[in-house]
Order: structure tokens, then sequence, then C-alpha cells
């Protein structure tokens, strides 16, 4: 993921960075509203990657632990330092929400767990940032997980070939995601996904 650094302020970017209208039954947002691309719905296709060697699937005790250290993302912004380990405290935020507050499927949390830690590793590396904040958001049929920080610099999606180590976070997050954009804020910008789940 590059970053670019200038851009205007106060604007929202949507759907990789494509402008589009807020649906009626979003949840409320940074800025009034879940963006989105109303009634577009982007193809899914599944990548091999694994997040970690742990599984996001089956409910740990670490992640249980995180969240009575940290808080849950669900209630407020979790801020986390901004360093290459809270990519995984992260994860495991995300997954104790997905499993076991959401009673969501094991696939939606493998997957949500992978797009979590690209966003966040991306905020890690690319943005300077002491501290990055965590949200997720949950209404019928969807969640939404947003990675906010400082910078408002915009990532910008790069062509991937199949053969790249390296720059493929925001590939995975428009491949695997429903949908995703950045928010710019007056200090710094959210970069967030969206993703269709299947209820018990």
């Amino acid at each position: 993921m590059a970053y670019v650094n200038s851009a205007p302020r106060d604007e929202t970017f949507r759907g990789a960075y494509s402008c589009g209208t807020a649906p009626s039954d979003a949840l409320g947002g940074h800025h009034g509203g879940m963006a989105g691309l109303e009634d577009v719905e982007q193809p899914r296709r599944h990548g091999s990657a694994t997040a970690a060697r742990w599984s996001p699937a089956v409910e740990d005790e670490r992640a249980l632990k995180a969240l009575e250290l940290f808080g849950s993302p669900t209630e407020g912004e979790v801020l986390l330092p901004s360093r290459p380990e809270s990519a995984g405290i992260a994860r495991r935020l995300v997954q104790v929400v997905v499993l076991r507050h959401w009673r969501l499927p094991p696939r939606t949390a493998e997957e949500a767990v992978l797009l979590v830690s690209e966003l966040v590793g991306n905020a890690v590396r690319h943005t300077g940032a002491r501290v990055f904040g965590l949200r997720m958001r949950h209404r019928r049929g969807w969640i939404r997980v947003e990675v906010r920080d400082p910078s408002r610099g915009l990532p910008c999606l790069m062509p991937v070939q199949e053969l790249d180590v390296s720059g493929r976070g925001l590939f995975l997050v428009d491949t695997m995601s429903d949908r995703w954009g950045v928010d710019l804020l007056p200090r710094g910008k959210t970069t967030w996904f969206e993703m269709k789940a299947a209820e018990h």
C-alpha cells in the first residue's frame, strides 16, 4: 500500500476512492453515515493468505485477555500503540468480538482478522503515528471495521502481480471485503472495510 501525502480537507473517499452514497440503513459513522456504494456489490474473490499461526475461527484465552486489557472496540474507539505487535492485539479483539459478542460464523472471523491485520500493518508502517484507533460496528447482515490514524496521507490501491510478496495489503482488502474506503478527518483519517455477515 503506497500513500499519497496531499489531499483536500474534509473529504470522504468511498468504495476504493470512488464517490458513493451511504445506504439508508447504514450505521452512523464519523461523518454521520456508513460510507459505501449504495446498491453496488463488489465481487468477493477469496485469497489464500492467513493472518497468523493461531486460528481466528477458534476462541483463545489471549483474545479474552486483550478484551479485558484494552476494552471492546464495539463500545468506543480502542487506542493501541503503533507498533508491529499491536496487529496481534487488533486481530484478537476482532476475533473475540465476531465470535463471542456477535456470534457470527468462523469464516467471518477469519476474513475480518486477515483484513484488520492489513489495515493495522499499513497504519503502523506508513503513518509515523504513536497510536492508532480500532472500532467495530455491526448491523444485521453486515460488519464494519475501522482503523483511525492521525496521518492525512491517503493509501493507494496498487496493481499486484501473482508472485508479488509485498504491497498486497490494500489489494486483499479490495478483493475480500464487500466495500471499503477512507474518511478524511480534520486530523487524520479512518480506513474501513465492510463485509456481509450471515447470521447463525
